[in-house]
């Protein structure tokens, strides 16, 4: 299973060879960045001869959901003081779907409670400072298998996991259920 970390680290250094190759597409990637937003295709060409490794990082990081590279660091690696987990966890395809989402965790777990009371399976997870509550339905549009063992591990408890390993086992299935769709 490849490291999350790892995996997105691949990913700005095959962006970095893209650039130096002139790869159009890969240009038009740079414009994640807040100072390459509005930049004229030609200015934005020229500035592809001071694009860093870092920059290359922050890109990748920002197409994956994540404010910054140190972001997305804080969250794939399980800071228990990272209160925003990304939008990683939300996809093009999810858009289809009703859930009851929740400003505070609390409010989150009990609902989730409520549902495993009744016999469903269902799935507490986040989408930047909020939570949400879904069925498997929904985490396979992630690319995600709603039997795979570690959501068991982690309780089905994105925000809290009982075992952080899971939680970043599963950020690597959800990275390469993305791969070719970036």
């Amino acid at each position: 299973m490849m490291d999350p970390v790892r995996e997105l680290k691949v990913r700005a250094e095959i962006l970095k060879k893209a650039l130096a190759s002139a790869d159009s597409g890969a240009l038009e990637r740079l414009r994640v960045l807040p100072e390459m937003r509005r930049a004229a295709a030609p200015a934005l060409a020229a500035t592809v001869a001071s694009i860093r490794r870092k920059h290359c990082l922050a890109v990748v990081a920002r197409e994956h959901g994540f404010s910054s590279w140190a972001h997305a660091l804080r969250v794939l690696d399980g800071d228990p003081g990272e209160v925003d987990f990304g939008t990683m966890l939300y996809g093009e395809s999810s858009g289809g779907f009703l859930h009851p989402w929740f400003a505070t965790y609390p409010e989150a777990r009990a609902c989730m409670d409520d549902a495993t009371r009744s016999g469903a399976r269902p799935f507490l997870l986040a989408f930047g400072r909020q939570f949400f509550v879904a069925e498997g339905e929904f985490v396979t549009t992630l690319g995600l298998d709603p039997q795979d063992g570690d959501w068991q591990a982690l309780a089905w408890d994105w925000a809290r996991p009982r075992d952080g390993g899971a939680r970043r086992r599963l950020y690597a299935k959800r990275l390469a259920a993305l791969r070719g769709t970036r």
